[in-house]
């Protein structure tokens, strides 16, 4: 039987200005379930159904709202030829019948239901006595809605004897039993809904003819809270099933699964391609006739039935190919073997894929010895990578300071870890379930460092909060605190950071009482703190404060070795962070071990996430390296050269990589020329020489 067959024809219409209640009046009289929904235009808004008027009543919407608040998307829509066992694979109680672009009708899908059972529940109705037994309340009325029948269920609701409900207006009924209801209003008799305390009933009607040659109407008073969830029920077992088909026919491994008598239920797609074996060769076989036709040499699953227990074997199919099965039994609530699902495996395709890794195990050995040396060397902090003599010293005096609660002065060039190393002393010092709060003196303008550090009271200054605010040494409270650039701090303040380091207790700005503290202090910079306090820019009584244990981080280009440690950090570190998988080919590698780091770690970071992000393929390039390097904040860094083979070579190289910096540093050719101290028509001469492109370099200038 196909879908033509079935469907109502013409099409019902509703628009989308229509009512609940007049929508519920249209079902009842036109004996359907759902409509096309359209526009004052004309143009199809979706599909309103009696599922989406039941949704819309347990919500607790109004009768009232129109049905634009409820309408659905034409989504759940068949053709005319489908046949009528496919469509309970829809999850919809009303289906939209389209040939191309034209609407052909609607599919009620509890009609389909009783049709594939065997007959149209509209158009045959059992005896009366077969409707006893309903759950719901059942009325026979007759065309002027009077009771002629009604059974079991709806005598409990009513609390009526049959004398008092036979022969009344089914409303009357209704009301008498305590109901409110709300009727049609082209039709005083037909109820729309009927509520009672907080329950609300959707009466359902059809027409019913019996073998007596009586036609009378069937009234079915359905609750709707109970019938959401149902349909709630029914929905969430419908995603869990195509879940669950999903999972297993998108497994990589093959899946056998059988009953508890070894008949063969399902298998995916994998199991096919593993096999060559097809669904249609084996569903409904069991494993015994299998195995007896020549499919397989024997069968995991009759073992598991016999042991109750999980097997492996090594199977051979029909094909002479070498599998590898695992049966997994399921029992039921009763102990018995319900299920049992075999994992397969392709022997031959494990075998090749062993091969390749061997292989690409080879090709990358010496990348593993890098890494197995980065393994022995690592810290409890993943950011520190220690390579050289130099760094394991840093990190073993990191370790010792950890242990005692002294100021610390941590000195190095830009970019080389300070904040890094500062964390490591936090994280192993005793103080490590304390905060660790950072502030960088450079950042904030001098008139509100003041305040961020001791924070401030009600009224202090013009735009202050009114509740204060908390500085960062009580933010710090029973931590660390982590002053970056303390060189850049005014000599005013120098002097009060001096006494709270004395006497440990701070004074809000606006305050006069003092509040005390318990903060290890872990101070930073990249300038020569000596050398300022010769100049008088910083206070020699702070700096003697500070630099009781003073900590020099050494720059990258002192640490060559360690620059392929980090080069392998910063490409798992962005991999990850992008969910990319990109590799170094060996030239690249060699380029970026050789260059010189000017802005240190930090800079090699960037550029490495520049690489990451901004490189096509899965492998970073050697052309990919000097993309970057001369087009980005990376072009200072210097990339050397195989050695020339003359001198003016070298010297022609020099000029070129001073006169790129000049072009990268500078907003134009005439300033770059005075930077270089030639005339502006020699810059634009060698620039052309070299193929030096100017205007890239003053754009990169102007957006750093």
């Amino acid at each position: 039987m196909k879908v033509r067959d079935i469907m109502q024809t013409p099409v019902k219409i509703l628009r989308e200005d229509t009512s609940l209640r007049e929508a519920a009046g249209f079902f009842r009289r036109e004996m359907v379930r759902g409509a096309q929904v359209v526009s004052e235009h004309g143009f199809s808004a979706g599909v309103f159904s009696y599922e989406e008027l039941l949704k819309a009543l347990a919500a607790g919407a109004e009768l009232s709202d129109p049905i634009s608040l409820h309408v659905r998307p034409m989504m759940c829509s068949v053709h005319p030829e489908t046949a009528v066992e496919e469509l309970k694979r829809y999850g919809s109680s009303f289906l939209t019948v389209v040939d191309g672009a034209q609407i052909l009708g609607g599919i009620d899908m509890m009609a389909v239901d009783d049709i594939i059972r065997g007959g149209r529940i509209s158009s045959k109705i059992p005896a009366h006595a077969a409707l006893q037994d309903l759950p719901e309340a059942a009325f026979l009325v007759d065309e002027y809605w009077t009771v002629r029948w009604f059974n079991a269920t709806a005598a409990v609701s009513c609390t009526a004897e049959e004398a008092d409900v036979l022969g009344k207006p089914l409303s009357q009924v209704l009301t008498e039993a305590g109901f409110g209801i709300e009727t049609d209003p082209l039709d005083s008799q037909s109820i729309i809904i009927a509520w009672r305390d907080e329950t609300r009933f959707l009466p359902i009607t059809w027409s019913a003819s019996f073998p007596d040659g009586s036609s009378d109407r069937m009234v079915l008073l359905r609750n709707v809270q109970e019938e959401m969830l149902r349909a709630r029920e029914l929905t969430k077992l419908r995603s869990l099933s195509k879940e669950l088909d999903a999972i297993i026919d998108s497994s990589f491994d093959g899946i056998f699964i059988t009953d508890g008598k070894g008949r063969a239920l399902r298998i995916n797609r994998a199991y096919e391609r593993i096999t060559g074996i097809r669904a249609r060769e084996v569903l409904g076989k069991t494993m015994s006739e299998l195995v007896h036709e020549g499919f397989y040499d024997e069968s995991v699953t009759m073992k598991v039935l016999q042991s109750r227990r999980i097997e492996t074997i090594i199977q051979k199919v029909r094909d002479s190919k070498t599998i590898v099965v695992t049966g997994n039994p399921i029992f039921d609530d009763d102990g018995e073997i319900w299920r049992v699902v075999t994992n397969v495996r392709d022997v031959t395709e494990l075998r090749r894929l062993q091969l390749e890794l061997e292989r690409l195990a080879e090709l990358q050995n010496h990348y593993r010895r890098e890494l197995d040396s980065l393994r022995r060397n690592i810290n409890t902090s993943p950011e520190i990578i220690i390579r050289s003599k130099k760094m394991q010293e840093v990190h073993d005096q990191a370790m010792r300071l950890a242990q005692v609660d002294s100021s610390v002065l941590i000195t190095g060039e830009s970019g080389v870890g300070k904040e890094v190393v500062a964390g490591l002393i936090h994280t192993n010092s005793h103080r490590h379930t304390g905060p660790f709060v950072k502030i960088s003196c450079a950042a904030i303008p001098e008139q509100l460092l003041e305040s961020e550090l001791f924070g401030y009271k009600a009224g202090a200054f013009t735009g202050a909060l009114r509740t204060g605010k908390q500085g960062v040494f009580e933010t710090a409270n029973g931590g660390t605190l982590f002053l970056d650039e303390i060189g850049e701090m005014p000599l005013a303040l120098q002097a009060k950071l001096l006494r709270v380091l004395q006497e440990r207790t701070i004074v809000q700005v606006g305050g006069v009482s003092e509040t005390p503290i318990d903060v290890r202090i872990i101070a930073a910079t990249n300038r020569d703190l000596e050398e300022m306090v010769q100049t008088r820019q910083f206070r020699s009584d702070l700096f003697y404060r500070l630099n009781v244990v003073p900590l020099f981080i050494p720059p990258l280009r002192e640490r060559q070795d360690a620059v392929i440690d980090f080069i392998y950090h910063f490409l798992g570190r962005y991999n990850q962070k992008y969910g990319l998988n990109k590799q170094i080919e060996p030239e690249a590698m060699d380029l970026l071990i050789t260059a010189q780091w000017p802005g240190n770690v930090r800079q090699l970071g960037n550029s490495m996430e520049r690489l990451v992000v901004m490189t096509k393929g899965d492998v970073i390039t050697r052309a990919d390296v000097h993309k970057t390097m001369h087009t980005s904040d990376a072009a200072q860094t210097t990339c050397p050269e195989p050695s020339p083979g003359t001198l003016r070579e070298a010297v022609e190289r020099a000029e070129k990589q001073a006169l790129a910096l000049a072009l990268r540093n500078n907003p134009g050719s005439r300033a770059a020329a005075r930077t270089l101290g030639v005339n502006q028509s020699t810059v634009v001469r060698k620039a052309r020489r070299y193929g030096l492109h100017m205007q890239e370099y003053f754009d990169a200038s102007t957006h750093r």
